[in-house]
Order: structure tokens, then sequence, then C-alpha cells
């Protein structure tokens, strides 16, 4: 029987991540399977929190466990320590999280410490079949999907961003609040945080850019796009290379993985290694003046043009189609 499922959540300028809604919600229908298992949240506190609305957020947890860090950033030692003494003291034996680069540090000390098989990146509930739970995840750099069986007493779950919905709940949790304090074991020395009002990895609309644009001082097109159409943005990996922008949003094999509704790849060649991070995508509007670029193989729609003519006009388009669909 299992005791307990808990998931990791993290927040973002005092409110819950959407990505940690979602894992909320894989928890709770989780639970659901397994004789409505208690479903408790680990809230590591980095900043003053908007609980009432983190509460409203969370429904689905019967407990939001939360850590009062010592620390403006991650300490990884008194993480592991939260967390290690929720798993004892509640006997869970499942954790849920966002395939995060936080769940991707802390995950396998999870693993470790209660002998269960970790899954990343996985795109669907899970699906109990006998004693086993049936998981569908993203392999092969996304190209394809697999579904694995795990014993259902136990497991680490990674999901990724956009791929399930947060959970349909009545209940508020109570919160309870930890103090365990652990030595530091490094000191951090810098910081690079995303910018833009819509975090990457959650975004619904993206407006990526590849070294079509020539430049950093060309990026206002894009960020004139995105704000138009409230995406976030994004880059390939030469772009970060050449540092015309922060490595926080360089998406593809060996960046960030992001599953938006449309994802736009503009001056984008469409390398393997960057459609690893994208492809994902449920649309894919690519703009590249080479009509033979890689990145029309992927795209759902398609501009053969150049960025510098295409681009602005297509932000005045939606310009003018907001202010219209405004005055009806």
């Amino acid at each position: 029987m299992v005791k307990g499922i808990i998931v990791l959540l993290e927040s973002q300028n005092g409110e819950l991540k959407r990505s940690s809604r979602e894992a909320i919600g894989y928890a709770y229908r989780l639970s659901q399977q397994l004789d409505n298992t208690p479903v408790y949240g680990y809230l590591y506190k980095l900043e003053e929190l908007n609980m009432d609305s983190i509460k409203a957020n969370a429904k689905g947890l019967n407990k939001i466990f939360v850590l009062n860090s010592r620390q403006k950033h991650y300490e990884f030692k008194s993480a592991w320590e939260g967390l290690k003494h929720i798993i004892d003291s509640t006997g869970s034996t499942h954790i849920v999280s966002a395939n995060s680069n936080f769940a991707r540090l802390i995950a396998p000390l999870a693993a470790v410490h209660i002998q269960a098989p970790l899954i990343s990146t996985i795109l669907q509930d899970a699906r109990k079949e006998d004693q086993y739970l049936l998981i569908t995840r993203s392999v092969y750099s996304g190209k394809a999907e697999a579904t694995v069986k795990i014993p259902v007493d136990r497991g680490i779950h990674l999901i990724m961003p956009n791929a399930v919905e947060p959970a349909e709940a009545d209940a508020t949790p109570e919160v309870e609040l930890l103090d365990i304090p652990a030595p530091v074991s490094w000191k951090i020395e810098k910081v690079e945080k995303a910018e833009g009002k819509v975090p990457l990895t959650e975004a619904q609309v993206v407006v990526s850019g590849g070294r079509g644009m020539k430049g950093p001082e060309n990026w206002y097109l894009l960020e004139e796009l995105a704000e138009e159409l409230g995406a976030a943005l994004a880059c390939s990996k030469p772009v970060t290379d050449m540092g015309w922008r922060p490595h926080s949003e360089h998406v593809g094999q060996t960046g960030l993985t992001i599953r938006p509704t449309v994802y736009f790849a503009i001056g984008i060649s469409g390398a393997i290694q960057h459609m690893a991070g994208v492809n994902g995508s449920k649309y894919i509007i690519a703009i590249n003046k080479d009509p033979e670029a890689p990145i029309f193989k992927y795209a759902s729609y398609g501009i053969v043009g150049d960025l510098f003519e295409v681009v602005p006009k297509l932000t005045e388009a939606i310009r003018k189609f907001k202010k219209a669909r405004e005055k009806s």
C-alpha cells in the first residue's frame, strides 16, 4: 500500500508555477488510482510567498510543507534534508515534479533513498494496470515516445511542461513550516535569471531567434513581436555561444526542452540539436530566407523571406488585429 505522494513545488514572484500546478494534477490523479493516498507538497522557500494564492492553486494536496531557506538561492543540502525529512515522516514512496533543473538535481537522491525507479520527460498521466504503472515518456530527443512499466508501490516522476492538466479538486491544503538547517556546501558566485514576463518553460507561445538575426542589436524585432503575442523569448545555442542572449533562453538538446502551443523559429536553420528541445511544440512557424533550410521539414507553417522585412510586418499585422478586436 502506498502511504503518500510528494510533489516538489516551485514558485516565481511569490506565486506557484504552472508547471508545479500540472505536477499536482498528475499526482492527484495518480492518488485516485492508488486508493486516494495522501498527496503532500514540498516548497523550498526562496522568496516572500503569497500563501493564499499558493494554497488556492494547490488544491489536490492534503498538506504543503514549506522549508524556510536561509539562502537567497537554492542550497542543495538544505533542500535535500527537507525532502528527506518529509519522505521519512510520511512514508511516501512516490515523488512527482516538473522536469525542472531543481528536480533533476534532487530526484536522483530521492530515487536512491526510497529505492525507486526514476522516469523523466513524462508526457501523460500514469495509468494503473494490475500491480504496475504504465508511463508514457519522450525518448530520442523527442523523436519518439515510449511506454515504461514500473511497480505500483514506488517511483520518481518528472513531468514535461504543458503535458498534463492541473488538478480539479476542492479541498484547500494546510501548511506546515519546516526549519531544517544544513551547512552551506558551496558558494554561489553568479546567478543568471531568465528575463521577460512569461517563464520560458511554461509559455504557450515562444518567439525564438537564431544566427539569422545577425546580432544582438536586432533582437528588438523579436521583443516587439513577443510583446504583442504575450510570448516568451528563446534562442538557439549559437546565439548564446556568441553572447547575444543569456543562456537561460537557450532551447535545444543541451539547453531547455519546451512544449509550447506555438513556437516561432526565426532565422533558425533547424539543426537536429535545436529541434530536440522544441519538437514537442504543437505548431512550429518558421521564418527563413533559405527555402532549403531544415526547419521547414518540421514547420506547420513556413514563410520564405527576409526576416528583417517579414517580422516587422507580422508584428504590425498582429497589432492591428488586436486593436480591431478591442473595438468590436
